[in-house]
């Protein structure tokens, strides 16, 4: 005994997320002062980590310019791609660009806007290269410290230091090194480095966990607010949110066990990478809209960079997700066929968000070119405008009912519009 059940701790999660994130009823600088407590706490851990492993630094370093993986194969590349799964999460396109509209600023000054991209750049780099040294300190430990060790090793270093808690040393002998996941990695820097690595390795995941789950519920009152238009009090939505997202979590916590607990994290990473093309490519398409950016669009250089970046982490994430699924589903051509089919509609509807993005970033453009002194910081009509245009068919009759100075004729029923 001596440790709390795999279920009491996913009670503790929903009580403690509840604790949180109400927070923000104090100010929402608060709440993000408590995630960058959090964040503080995963690089002051997984640092220490990384001190005590002692990676080769100048391999470290080389790696950050020189991308390479001497005698790797299969297993090494899906980690790769793991990693990029793992990182790139879908809500927080949500949550960043939620968090951003809650700053008081004088959206009708372009001077005031451009001072706060100024500042709002200079946070989210900030927030990537803390995020990159973390993700350094974890791969490096592992890099160094674990790769080519077998279970043999392992336990006779459990054995040897004679401070690794029994169950500790049991579940070492079930140890695969070609599947390690947060619980057996946490016993493995035990073995090898002693009992103080495990407890720290605890605390960085605990902060790690806690601040993901944080994000995701508060990405989810966004979502729930912003588009579905559910106007809910604060505990009634983290309940709804924290119950969808903890139910599942319980039922596997009592009814299987820690491996099957630790595996969610593949199926989570592969669910996330599937959802990735519904958050990037209508960010994309809205902030490279003129009709709706104006002088804020993304200009065509950051657009052509944006979409090869955004192909580029999109077919990556869809690799992990065929990977992680041709390995766990059973072979059977039923399942195979239902999966071509799932994957068909999938490609299907990203296509169309593809198409619908390129159309009306087109037409916004060409909008603009057309009518330049429709053009204004703020041009309602400037922007309805080219939203039909970028939904009407070219074939249409109703389409020229459009004139180039972006008036309608009376006769409006007829012409197709969609609101953003």
């Amino acid at each position: 005994m001596g440790y709390v059940p795999l279920w009491a701790g996913a009670l503790i999660t929903i009580a403690d997320t509840f604790t949180f994130l109400f927070l923000d009823k104090y100010g929402l600088r608060k709440l993000e002062l408590f995630f960058a407590l959090l964040i503080t706490t995963m690089a002051v851990t997984f640092g220490y980590e990384y001190i005590v492993v002692k990676p080769a630094q100048l391999e470290v370093l080389r790696g950050f310019f020189v991308p390479s993986c001497y005698n790797c194969g299969w297993p090494e590349l899906e980690q790769a791609v793991g990693i990029i799964g793992a990182v790139v999460m879908p809500h927080n396109f949500y949550l960043h660009s939620a968090l951003v509209n809650s700053r008081e600023i004088d959206r009708s000054q372009p001077s005031k806007v451009r001072e706060a991209n100024m500042y709002f750049f200079i946070e989210s780099a900030i927030a990537l290269l803390v995020s990159l040294v973390i993700n350094v300190f974890v791969v490096s430990v592992f890099g160094a410290g674990f790769y080519g060790k077998n279970v043999t090793q392992v336990i006779e270093n459990c054995t040897a230091r004679g401070d690794i808690p029994q169950q500790f040393v049991d579940a070492a002998t079930h140890f695969n090194p070609d599947d390690v996941d947060l619980y057996t990695g946490g016993i493995f820097l035990g073995c090898e480095f002693g009992i103080a690595c495990l407890y720290i390795w605890a605390v960085g995941i605990l902060a790690a966990g806690q601040s993901s789950t944080m994000t995701g519920t508060y990405s989810g009152q966004f979502v729930m607010e912003g588009f579905i238009n559910i106007k809910w009090k604060r505990w009634q939505r983290v309940l709804v949110t924290r119950a969808i997202a903890i139910l599942p979590t319980l039922l596997v916590t009592v009814f299987r066990g820690i491996q099957d607990l630790t595996g969610m994290n593949d199926f989570l990473n592969v669910l996330m990478s599937i959802q990735l093309p519904f958050a990037i490519i209508p960010l994309l398409t809205f902030t490279s809209s003129k009709s709706i950016m104006n002088e804020f669009s993304n200009s065509t250089f950051t657009l052509i960079v944006a979409n090869i970046l955004s192909i580029v982490v999109v077919a990556t994430n869809l690799f992990l997700a065929s990977v992680v699924v041709q390995a766990r589903l059973p072979k059977f051509w039923a399942v195979y066929l239902g999966i071509a089919l799932l994957v068909l509609a999938y490609m299907c509807f990203v296509g169309y968000l593809t198409f619908f993005g390129i159309r009306t970033v087109w037409a916004s453009r060409r909008w603009q070119a057309l009518s330049p002194a429709d053009s204004s910081f703020s041009n309602g009509n400037s922007r309805d405008s080219v939203l039909e245009l970028a939904v009407t068919p070219p074939s249409s009759p109703h389409r020229n009912r459009v004139t180039s100075r972006g008036s309608k004729d009376s006769d409006a029923s007829h012409i197709q519009k969609v609101d953003l």
